[in-house]
């Protein structure tokens, strides 16, 4: 009769995995066990796995305030320009603290006590190549660096570009530190899905020239921050990668390279509600390693 009819996925067949929505709503409900623990936490996930159909969203389209990681659509319009012959990466840019609020034109500095890396406010004065300003916004999340590039490169251009690579809702409005910005809501936002579309671009190719992209991905592997995605990884487990913090909300957007695996897979975390650091670092590490455990039994 017509209930009689096994599932596909009640056939047995000794050669293939579990069927995907099994395994993957599994990881699911392991990943959903592993939030609920933190009560009051809200978390982000995006998984692909760059090497077969495997992806998994956790209220992957929730916006979040982006914070250091809207340096990477930055970082892919700078890169962009160059292979357009707009900019060269040796091109030298002037160090000068005065910024513009995007609110009122007033103007605003940069405070080095605020900033995860102090050089550059030693260099004030002096010019400085863009290709290492990129490095210290991507690697040390350089403030400084970070505003002088956006200034140099358009903010609305940044959004339009991400959004062209198939990052749907990002939204880049301004420098950091931009206070009044800030109070009057307007702050760089991303989601999940989004910035795991731009990881994926960079990754295969699709973000810019195959020299662009090597570069980015050289870049984002040379990341100095390593207590959320890779904390979860088997030690020396390359990570391209690009974290990102303010109050209470903590961020970390990945390519994973595992040894011995055929393909690397994208991780995007985003998380806030959580007071602390070291809880934050400690939920993604463990979302992290489960993530790392299913991709490897997945082959």
């Amino acid at each position: 009769g017509p209930n009689t009819t096994p599932s596909p996925s009640a056939r047995p067949d000794a050669h293939t995995a579990p069927t995907t929505p099994t395994a993957l709503d599994s990881l699911r409900d392991r990943i959903g066990a592993r939030i609920r623990a933190l009560p009051g936490a809200e978390v982000a996930v995006w998984y692909r796995d760059l090497g077969s159909a495997d992806s998994l969203g956790v209220d992957a389209d929730l916006s979040f305030h982006a914070a250091s990681t809207m340096k990477v659509p930055v970082m892919i319009e700078l890169f962009r320009q160059v292979d357009a012959g707009t900019l060269k990466l040796e091109q030298p840019l002037r160090i000068e603290n005065r910024f513009t609020s995007i609110v009122d034109g007033s103007s605003y500095t940069l405070n080095a006590n605020d900033d995860s890396d102090s050089t550059l406010y030693q260099r004030i004065g002096q010019s400085v190549p863009l290709r290492e300003l990129n490095l210290r916004m991507i690697t040390r999340s350089s403030n400084f660096a970070t505003n002088l590039i956006i200034q140099l490169l358009d903010a609305p251009t940044i959004t339009t570009h991400a959004r062209a690579l198939g990052a749907r809702d990002i939204q880049v409005r301004r420098g950091v530190e931009d206070t009044k910005a800030f109070d009057a809501g307007l702050n760089n936002t991303t989601t999940a899905h989004d910035l795991g579309v731009l990881m994926a671009a960079i990754e295969q190719g699709r973000a810019g020239s195959p020299t662009s992209t090597a570069a980015m991905r050289s870049v984002l592997l040379q990341q100095e921050f390593n207590d959320e995605i890779p904390a979860g990884l088997p030690a020396g487990t390359p990570v391209a990668h690009k974290t990102g913090s303010i109050t209470a909300t903590w961020h970390d957007a990945a390519i994973v390279y595992p040894k011995g695996r055929r393909a690397p897979y994208v991780l995007v975390l985003l998380t806030r509600k959580i007071p602390k650091e070291k809880d934050a670092q400690a939920l993604m590490a463990a979302i992290s390693r489960e993530i790392y455990a299913f991709a490897m039994r997945r082959g």
